[in-house]
């Protein structure tokens, strides 16, 4: 795990980890407001960067992650967790309103941002992340169609804390690493509200975006109720050039409107005891203003960045004289309760009941795979698909801090039930039949103190199944009929580690942890075009294991920090995608896979008004050549796994305490894939620049102003730069957007 320690106005790397089952993220926050949260609302934290007293001291030694199980001195765990702290969520929110792109400037190992809905090529250290919100899963990783990463407004949240690499921790899911949204609750005594308004323009037609949100709190005696609504409008969005941006057939952020609802009450009782009770509603849907025209991409081997990038034309797009726009969607829908009680037989005790409810529907088409004759005349048939999960869980943790002198004992077990199928919504077809995966997953977790060395070590039990009934295929794929079964799933996952501080503020470590996870099964279920199938006789269903190795060293000072990692990730039969040139749809791979990086954070504090703050990721992966062989491993990963090299740096200058300005620079390499010699992937990197200013009013709040692309550079993404479908778009060019938020 990444070993960094950095308590700093941005991004809040920390001394901690999340091997296997240890430190694993709660739903509703504790009892006791931390730091972070009084932060979160106070009227400061509204600034474009905070002032330095909102800063953690980077010479505590008592620093813990509060989104953990049991809170935990982060210079005992070995590894590391990033934080994206309140003020860094506020700066990049009056910079964008993309949630991907907030992960992409602020964490190691996370991919550029597609800068739309679809996340597909957007990984964390070079695998897919599991998605948490407030510990209630949000990825689908039985049918992922890389559409969840975006399921609450932003402006709810008070900290993203990401895990780097494979994790038991959260059961399935967890193949690159954890990101878990935690929320705002009522921190201060009294009734508060908030209110805040932003507008954006790129400068042309219709690009405008524009958005109100605001919140309440009351917090009197034992009770608490943070409440929250929030409407964001986008228009078209346009690159460097002029040129109106393409929109993703997997659903874009552009020319769509946004609302949320957010609701967290909590009491409590006794000394040691609270009861919290969370619902969040979440919907982004298209206008239906636009439909997409391709481009014209280079040939094949030459310089893929020379073309002329796919675009969007306003009006109703007509295929075989029907009209296939129809209205497409993120709709998510959560509920937890949460039961706390700090002083529980000598111990603390943590336990959650959730359940999500989960919609994505995509554009609407005719093409062959819509396509039924018993429905409708070949190629008039339009349909579009929806993805829709429904889950329920408990999660449960029990704590002895002193089981005997030195010895810390957290002992627990977490259930799901998650029933996710894919169905064509409009004609009510099976595109993938209902998953229906049950788990139980028991865990303990050791953590020993010897003096300036921590040891740790746990292990967590996995036991799952995921049962499909009987179903036919669309007639695209003969009708054909595929017996159901149930698969089953049991691991024993494993993790281990120390920590040695040595003095000086020095410290280095090194862990391992086992990851479990699932493959994307709806794709090898709804490509069957054979009869005399069985679910249980599909070898492509069978678990994916991960082994992750690291090695790393921090340093904290009163002047600044840095950390650094080495990782090494490995499954024996990992799962890749890439698309059939014949069909154009999803071919899931089962080979194995293995992934190598490097991540570094810094931090330099010349003077109390002025930070430079940087971070730089390398990820390297290789596989074999074909399915069901092991060796060698000689074809490189590519842009669809593996995110080219980065650098970002930021500078923060905050001249007086209610003024701040901030200057950042997002940096993505060059890169070459091979596969032995031959070249099969070439992506130009590019060089943005960000800017913002935050200035707080006595009496009206805090005005921030903020550019993003602040030269208008044209370039296109580096997910653009293969050839997948319609997928050859340029960036977003330079926005200029105006935001104010007020505190009564």
């Amino acid at each position: 795990m990444i070993n960094f320690a950095r308590a700093t106005v941005g991004t809040l790397m920390l001394s901690a980890a999340w091997t296997g089952v240890h430190a694993q993220p709660a739903g509703p926050q504790p009892a006791e407001p931390t730091s972070a949260q009084d932060a979160a609302t106070a009227p400061a934290a509204a600034a474009a960067a905070a002032p330095a007293d909102e800063e953690a001291d980077p010479n505590a030694r008592d620093i813990i992650v509060t989104g953990s199980r049991t809170p935990k001195a982060v210079d005992k765990i070995p590894g590391a967790i990033t934080v994206i702290t309140p003020a860094e969520v506020q700066r990049s929110l009056t910079i964008t309103e993309d949630n991907t792109a907030i992960l992409a400037k602020t964490v190691p190992g996370y991919s550029e941002s597609n800068q739309t809905l679809n996340t597909l090529g957007e990984t964390l250290r070079g695998r897919a992340a599991l998605y948490l919100f407030d510990g209630i899963p949000q990825s689908t990783p039985l049918r992922d169609g890389s559409r969840n990463a975006t399921f609450t407004d932003m402006s709810i949240v008070e900290r993203i804390e990401v895990i780097g690499g494979a994790s038991a921790s959260e059961g399935i899911g967890a193949a690159g690493g954890v990101i878990n949204y935690i929320t705002k609750r009522a921190t201060r005594d009294g009734l508060h509200a908030n209110i805040g308004g932003r507008f954006g323009s790129q400068g042309r037609d219709d690009s405008e975006i524009w958005g109100i949100k605001g919140d309440v709190s009351y917090k009197g005696g034992d009770f608490d109720i943070f409440a929250a609504a929030a409407y964001v409008d986008r228009g078209a969005t346009y690159d460097a050039r002029g040129r109106r941006i393409g929109l993703s057939a997997s659903s874009s952020l552009a020319d769509t409107t946004q609302k949320n609802f957010f609701l967290k009450a909590g009491y409590e009782f006794g000394e040691s005891q609270r009861i919290e009770a969370t619902g969040n509603y979440f919907r982004l849907a298209s206008k239906g203003n636009y439909y997409y025209v391709a481009g014209v991409r280079p040939p094949p081997g030459t310089d893929q960045t020379t073309g002329i990038p796919d675009t969007s034309v306003r009006g109703t797009l007509l295929v075989n004289g029907q009209d296939v726009i129809r209205t497409e969607f993120n709709e998510f829908k959560q509920a937890a309760l949460n039961y706390s009680n700090t002083d529980l037989a000598g111990g603390s005790l943590v336990a959650t009941l959730y359940y999500a409810r989960q919609s994505m529907r995509f554009g609407g088409e005719n093409t062959d795979d819509r396509q039924d004759p018993l429905i409708a005349p070949i190629g008039t048939l339009v349909d579009q698909s929806e993805i829709n999960s429904k889950k329920y869980g408990l999660r449960t943790s029990y704590t002895l801090p002193e089981f005997v002198t030195g010895l810390e004992v957290r002992l627990g077990i977490d259930a799901v039930y998650d029933n996710t199928e894919q169905r064509l919504a409009l004609t009510d077809r099976v595109l993938v039949p209902p998953l229906k995966y049950t788990s139980f997953g028991p865990y303990a977790q050791l953590s020993y103190d010897l003096g300036p060395v921590t040891f740790t070590g746990g292990i967590r039990h996995e036991d799952g199944r995921v049962k499909v009934d009987d179903y036919n295929t669309l007639f695209r794929r003969n009708r054909a009929f595929v017996e159901g079964g149930t698969l089953k799933y049991k691991n024993d996952l494993l993790n281990g580690g120390v920590i040695a501080r040595l003095g000086g503020g020095f410290s280095v470590f090194a862990a391992y942890s086992e990851g479990f996870t699932l493959p994307n099964v709806g794709i090898p279920l709804r490509n069957i075009n054979t009869l005399g199938q069985t679910v249980e006789g599909i070898v492509d269903l069978q678990a994916v294991i991960f082994e992750n190795k690291e090695i790393g060293a921090n340093w904290r000072g009163s002047w600044g920090s840095f950390g650094g990692s080495y990782y090494r990730s490995y499954s024996k039969l990992g799962a890749t995608l890439s698309v059939d040139p014949a069909t154009l749809d999803f071919v899931l791979n089962r080979r194995p896979v293995r992934i190598t990086g490097f991540d570094a954070t810094a931090e330099i504090k010349p003077t109390p008004w002025l930070r430079f703050n940087g971070l730089y990721s390398y990820v390297k992966g290789v596989t074999s050549r074909s399915n069901n062989v092991t060796t060698p491993l000689d074809v490189q990963l590519g842009i669809t796994n593996i995110a080219p090299e980065k650098l970002n740096l930021t500078a923060t200058v905050l001249p007086m305490d209610d003024l701040s300005f901030s200057l950042g620079m997002d940096k993505t390499m060059d890169r070459t894939v091979r596969t032995g010699t031959t070249v099969t992937e070439r992506t130009k990197g590019r060089t943005l620049f960000d800017a913002t200013v935050g200035y707080r009013i006595e009496g009206v709040g805090t005005v921030s102003l903020a550019a993003e692309n602040l030269f208008n550079k044209f370039y296109f993404l580096a997910f653009s730069q293969i050839d997948f479908f319609q997928n050859y778009f340029a960036g977003r060019g330079r926005t200029v957007t105006l935001s104010l938020r007020s505190d009564f």
